[in-house]
């Protein structure tokens, strides 16, 4: 139903479909045999993939309709957007999968392993499974279980927060093909259709480009990534460099300048500009950004292989599981609390007069993360697409943006709550890692073999060659 195009990329081409608002009278017959698609849960992605494809799907007379569990505190929030008992897009999550041709699960992901055998046995036969996350797939494998037979099985998974996707879309209503990125998977595709049912969704929802990964990677690379180079590790190295700056004779509003505010500002700019590259050009102390990178590139490697490892074995899957019985009693303490986060008001306040200066050892530091994970993404054999957009599109198009307009703390107690145990677990092993390790070694000489490995890395040319699709607008919050 869709037009695909070869995407040139180190080692060889990647199969992509571009996006746009054009494409949505293909949407009913690329979905074939859907009537009615069922998005269960009101969280940010569902919330924003409901309405996009509500707003996708006028007029052609397919209902897209929203599932809630008793009780649920998002009710009123639905019902304010339209979706209503009264007018059948509103119920019951199990009856709602019921009725639904295409079941979209987007509830979180600890309740998903624990009820989705209730899903699972009210589905109507032939209905198809839609999953944005492979989390559930590496829960049955843990466990011995499988999907049911019969049912496709397919996933779209927008490459950033929830409310990128939404606000992005709404921005782009004038512009085609403005949205966040998304990966597509097929893994059980008994009537044929499955392909063109997730581009269409993946296109309902405003993705300019999208890619195809597996299931499994999908999950691996974005567990992975939210506990490194996309949450985890930013707030570790923040908090760290924070401390550091500190120490070092900072007031601490420049000490939060420094570190946060240049990461999610001007770094963060430069680099969905112009590239990673370009950042060491920028930072204006080649030799100290150098060092910084040096010092910092290992130990981030050695950390986001250790995560790898333990998403792809199942433990991090089962830490997240575990934790949800903790929760019911002992709710997650904020992050906020910490005393640099007193000081964001005042820094975002003088925003207007203060310069937006990129500081050589928070970048050199902060890109040597980024590029730890690109690399260990590309030992483990994932797609070029998967790995610039999970490792960097998403940061600096998506959550980086977020962090700048309210804080890292923020966005760390606001996310999802697989992100948030994530965190949690991995961005003070990234603190100890750069205040212990990396820090420390700033005097040492930088690595010449090491700088010259980042800059000429085949990650490069990926991430241009995806910008070439990146839609004519930024993000605003």
């Amino acid at each position: 139903m869709f037009q695909v195009e070869s995407m040139v990329v180190p080692g060889g081409t990647e199969s992509i479909v571009r996006g746009g608002r054009d494409l949505f009278p293909l949407l009913p017959e690329a979905l074939h045999g859907v009537e009615r698609i069922g998005v269960l849960g009101w969280g940010p992605q569902g919330r924003a993939q409901a309405l996009n494809l509500r707003d996708s799907l006028a007029g052609t007379g397919i209902t897209v309709s929203v599932g809630l569990r008793p009780g649920s505190a998002s009710a009123e929030d639905v019902r304010t957007q339209g979706f209503t008992e009264e007018n059948g897009t509103l119920g019951d999550w199990l009856e709602v999968a019921e009725a639904s041709d295409l079941v979209i699960l987007l509830i979180a992901d600890a309740a998903l392993a624990a009820n989705h055998e209730q899903i699972f046995g009210v589905l109507k036969p032939g209905a198809t499974i839609g999953l944005s996350h492979g989390f559930l797939l590496g829960h049955l494998t843990a466990v011995g279980s499988d999907f049911p037979e019969g049912h496709p099985v397919i996933a779209v998974c927008p490459k950033g927060m929830g409310d990128s996707v939404r606000r992005l879309y709404r921005q782009g209503e004038t512009v085609n093909g403005a949205g966040i990125n998304a990966s597509i998977a097929v893994h059980a595709d008994p009537d044929g259709h499955g392909w063109d049912r997730a581009l269409a969704w993946s296109i309902g929802l405003g993705s300019p480009y999208t890619f195809a990964t597996t299931l499994a990677d999908e999950y691996r690379s974005d567990i992975v990534g939210e506990r490194a180079v996309l949450l985890g590790a930013v707030h570790g190295l923040v908090e760290a460099l924070y401390r550091y700056f500190r120490i070092d004779g900072a007031d601490p509003v420049t000490a939060y300048e420094r570190s946060t505010e240049a990461i999610t500002g001007p770094i963060a700019q430069t680099i969905s500009i112009d590239g990673l590259v370009a950042v060491r050009a920028a930072s204006g102390d080649v030799d100290l950004f150098d060092r910084a990178y040096s010092a910092a590139y290992g130990p981030a490697r050695d950390l986001v292989a250790e995560i790898y490892d333990e998403v792809a074995d199942g433990t991090e899957l089962r830490s997240v599981i575990l934790a949800e019985q903790r929760l019911a009693t002992r709710p997650m303490t904020e992050i906020g609390g910490s005393p640099m986060w007193s000081h964001s008001a005042e820094v975002h306040a003088n925003r207007a007069t203060a310069a937006q200066k990129i500081d050589p050892v928070t970048a050199g530091l902060f890109v040597a993360t980024m590029m730890a994970q690109v690399d260990e993404f590309a030992a483990r054999g994932h797609a070029w697409s998967e790995i610039v957009n999970e490792s960097v599109i998403e940061a600096v198009d998506s959550l980086l943006p977020y962090m700048h307009a309210r804080d890292v703390a923020y966005m760390v107690d606001n996310c999802s709550r697989t992100a948030r145990l994530g965190t949690r677990r991995w961005g003070p092993r990234f603190q100890a890692a750069y205040e212990q390790i990396a820090l420390p070694h700033l005097d040492h000489p930088a690595d010449p073999a090491l700088v010259k490995d980042f800059e000429d890395n085949p990650a490069h040319d990926a991430l241009a060659a995806a910008a070439k699709l990146r839609p004519s607008l930024d993000i605003s919050v």
